[in-house]
Order: C-alpha cells, then structure tokens, then sequence
C-alpha cells in the first residue's frame, strides 16, 4: 500500500535501519498516479498487474518483471485476487557510479523484463528478486549488505545486456560498436555534468563526430528519448536539489539549471514530475518535518 502520498509523491517507508522496502503484496488495491526516490521493482506470482505511466499501460503477466525508474510516476491496478513482490531499494548511494547513473538514464522510464524477451538474463534476474525477498524477510547479519550487492548485480546484467543490444542496432559494423556505444556513454556523461549550459544539439553532434541527423537517430535509439528531452530530464534531476535548500529562489533554480525563464522551468517541471517546482519544495519539507 502507499502509506504516505502529499499529493503525487511518494515517501517510501523502509524497513527499520535500512533503505529498503518490500512488500509481498496481495492486495486488491489500486495505487493512482504517483512518484518516488526510489527504484520500484515488480515481479507478479499470481495474477497480471497492470502499471500505467503517461502514454503506456501494459498488463504484466505472471513472472514478468518490471524495473521502475526513480521518478517516474506510475499508476498499478491490481486484480480481485493476485501476488506480487514489490521492491522499493533506494538506489541514490549507487548513482555515484557512473555505470548505475547512465543505465538507470538510458532505461528510464522503465524495462520490463519477459522470459520470451530476455530468456537468458530473466531466470536470474527472477531468482535474484526471490533471494531478496528472502534476506529482507528473515533478515540477518549483513542482510541489506547482501541485497544491495543482488541489486547491483541485477543492474549489470541489465547493463551488459542493454550494452549488447544496443551495439549492434546504433551499427552494424561489429568493429565499431564497441566506439560507439562507448562514445554514447560519455555524451550522456557530458550532458549531466554540464546540462546546465546552452546545449545543443549541433555542438553535441559536432562533439561527437556525427551529422546532426545520424547523431539524433542514434542518440534516440541509445536513450529511448530525444536529446532535448534528455537534457531537459538531466536539467530537472538538478533542479530537485537545488529546491530541498530554501535559500534558492524558485527563479534563482530555473536560471541555474540552465532555463532561460521561469515559465518554460515550471512547464518541464510538471510535465516530468507531475507537480510545480513549489510544490515539489513543500512536499520536501513537509516530508522533513
């Protein structure tokens, strides 16, 4: 169940000394439209469950697996009868690694993870869910230890995954994947570092060694999302910082991120998190409080 929601957002309860929530879920009961911090992973054992996120909804099947992505806002239905595992591990600590910070960019909103789709890489990832579900529930020394390493595990099985893939559909020419998938990574690194800049996208296919054209297609199929929307999305992740400090004015924040104005700051701002910059900022210190 959602416990604490102040308007669309989340505050995850964890599990007593640690950053973790679990639910072994077998409510029937719908959860509206709403983000977290968090990663939310979902696994089905009984039953579909749909997730809605603006402009999807799907049904997972029983024994599909859903990685949720900190910030999206999502909306679950649930069946008269069901039971899913719902994971809640807070993966802030992890972002510092740059290969966690540029999966969890390149996978946002979501991927869901199928037997059909992933045959290899699903039976692990199940087991590895089961296995936390586990440690959480019977806990133990150096519980959380060990179900953050099964976390980060799952991330690069994912990772490596993703990595194949997308090497061979950005080229063709296996002598260059490796350079291009490479060459990606780093984009998406020089864009959270400097998202707050006039970013381009000529200068950034300049950068990389492409025309504008190929450099947009290819940037969208690494990604799943357009550049601008990229830097925008990079833009908004810096804004939520600045915001928890009451010192920055609303439109210190917009010019800092790299917003020629408040008004386009507070249209992104809600199209990507569902609520204004000051509503984002009371939530915050509601939550403090």
């Amino acid at each position: 169940m959602i416990e604490n929601l102040n308007g669309i957002f989340e505050t995850v309860n964890r599990k007593q000394g640690t950053t973790l929530k679990l639910y072994d879920n077998v409510e029937y009961e719908d959860y509206p439209a709403h983000w977290h911090t968090a990663m939310e992973i979902i696994l089905p054992l009984e039953n579909i469950y749909t997730v809605e996120t603006p402009g999807t909804s799907f049904s997972l099947r029983e024994g599909d697996i859903i990685f949720i992505c900190p910030g999206c806002i999502h909306t679950l239905y649930a069946p008269k009868t069901g039971r899913r595992i719902i994971f809640q591990p807070d993966v802030s600590a992890l972002r510092f690694l740059k290969e966690v910070e540029a999966l969890i960019s390149v996978i946002s909103p979501f991927i869901v993870i199928t037997p059909e789709d992933y045959p290899v890489m699903y039976p692990m990832l199940r087991d590895m869910i089961l296995n936390i579900t586990d440690k959480y529930v019977n806990g133990g020394e150096f519980a959380e230890v060990e179900i953050y390493a099964d976390l980060l595990n799952m991330l690069s099985l994912i990772g490596k995954y993703y990595k194949s893939e997308n090497q061979s559909s950005l080229v063709q020419d296996r002598a260059k994947q490796e350079e291009y998938y490479d060459k990606f990574i780093k984009i998406c690194d020089y864009i959270g570092e400097h998202c707050a800049e006039d970013l381009n996208l000529e200068d950034m296919a300049a950068m990389s060694g492409f025309s504008k054209f190929y450099f947009s297609k290819l940037f969208k199929q690494f990604t799943n999302v357009s550049f601008y929307r990229y830097v925008n999305q990079k833009r908004i992740e810096m804004a939520e910082q600045l915001l928890i400090s009451p010192d920055n004015s609303i439109t210190d924040v917009a010019l800092s991120c790299g917003f020629s104005s408040l008004s386009p700051f507070i249209r992104m701002f809600k199209l990507i998190k569902g609520c204004t910059p000051t509503e984002f900022r009371n939530i915050y210190k509601n939550f403090k409080e």
